[in-house]
């Protein structure tokens, strides 16, 4: 590898990656057992406050985090490859294992999925597809599932070849593209920029009953969803040209960043349970869902502000679990859903309580996934696919930075 891949920077965003597809497992653990109404079909009898805690919490910047992370090493792909290698590499690591993984993932989910609704609603498992909630008339019976990270990402980084390659330019004048720029660099270096950042992401928000977009995984999103993924996405991709001063910046404030995202993370939980339990909130215009999702998307960029900076400060270098961790991360991320959903049925009728259930469920399906990671995949075809480069056991331990 060159020296900019080895970097303490990219091993910095390597090892943040990382941890932020672990915690998938922990969010879709989470949801089985929340005591909210569930974005899902399916509910695990025993429930807690926890759970609910959880699922907001990192909710509120894994994804942010991931898609600030995902323009970033975009830029970077199409300044060391241009515009054209960009969307190849990209389409080789996204689009095609989307093409590749969606078909078998979407039957051997939709298939536990149909048990785990026969055990919430019946107490038994069993195939019913009575039981499936119906879909809105002229819906499609097919989604992205999890998946949909990849299928928004690929399309972003399309929009961003056509930015670059098509030269946009010629319509749109330079120095226009250049203030955005310089606007996304001056909101990153400034205190009170993630006011203005999370400003458009509630708006959007404000039309959810919750104030928070939820994930729609169709085909075709609604507007608010390529917002609030692209929004985090172009602010990646505008920290790679000034990351010489703005991700160490990231790491001084990394402390003052983190404690205001949970102050307006407490606003948000606060806002949310005096609504949900109809209370009258005394705020100005407009509706109280402006306001939530005004404290939440300023907890979310405060918070993937903070983790950015506390990885470079803090673990700027590679660490062995991490480096594995962040190898074998896209398998992790394919094949989790199955492993939370799957151990969730195997312990719906167990006597544990709710969080010993979760404790169980997230060891048993971290060490199941990178079982078949390190058996089946790490030196096969499927990891040359999912890696974009053969590794040998010589090479093992490597992760991808440009990934």
């Amino acid at each position: 590898m060159n020296n900019a891949q080895t970097s303490p920077r990219l091993d910095a965003l390597d090892n943040l990656r990382a941890l932020m597809m672990w915690l998938g497992i922990v969010l879709h653990v989470a949801v089985n057992h929340i005591t909210t109404v569930s974005p899902l079909p399916w509910r695990d009898p025993k429930t807690s406050p926890v759970a609910d805690l959880l699922l907001l919490l990192i909710h509120s910047f894994r994804m942010p985090v991931f898609f600030v992370l995902a323009g970033f090493f975009a830029a970077l792909l199409a300044e060391r490859r241009g515009a054209d290698g960009m969307l190849k590499n990209r389409s080789l690591r996204l689009a095609l294992p989307f093409a590749v993984f969606w078909p078998p993932l979407f039957v051997l989910t939709a298939m536990l999925s149909m048990v785990y609704i026969h055990l919430t609603v019946r107490g038994v498992p069993g195939f019913d597809r009575a039981l499936t909630p119906p879909r809105q008339p002229g819906g499609s019976p097919f989604n992205t599932m999890h998946l949909w990270f990849l299928y928004q990402l690929f399309w972003l980084c399309v929009l961003a070849w056509a930015g670059l390659r098509l030269r946009l330019r010629r319509f749109v004048p330079a120095r226009l593209c250049d203030a955005v720029a310089r606007g996304f660099a001056l909101l990153a270096q400034r205190r009170w920029g993630f006011l203005a950042l999370a400003l458009p992401l509630a708006l959007m928000g404000s039309f959810y009953p919750s104030g928070i977009v939820a994930g729609s995984g169709s085909f075709l999103p609604p507007f608010a969803e390529w917002v609030q993924s692209g929004l985090f996405f172009v602010f990646g991709w505008c920290l790679h040209g000034p990351r010489e001063h703005l991700l160490p910046l990231f790491a001084a404030r990394c402390k003052s960043h983190a404690l205001a995202g949970l102050a307006f993370f407490i606003a948000t939980v606060a806002l949310l349970g005096a609504v949900r339990g109809g209370t009258a909130l005394p705020l100005p215009w407009p509706h109280p869902a402006f306001w939530i999702a005004f404290a939440y998307n300023a907890t979310s960029w405060l918070w993937s502000l903070a983790l950015i900076g506390g990885f470079m400060r803090y673990v700027p270098h590679r660490n062995a679990a991490l480096a594995y961790l962040s190898q074998s991360s896209y398998w992790v991320y394919l094949v989790h859903m199955l492993g939370t959903i799957g151990f969730g049925i195997l312990l719906f009728n167990a006597s544990f309580g709710a969080l010993a259930k979760m404790g169980l469920n997230i060891a048993a399906t971290s060490l199941v996934a990178l079982a078949s990671y390190e058996l089946l995949v790490r030196y096969t075809p499927i990891g040359t696919l999912l890696s974009g480069r053969r590794v040998t056991r010589a090479r093992r331990g490597l992760p991808a930075s440009a990934g």
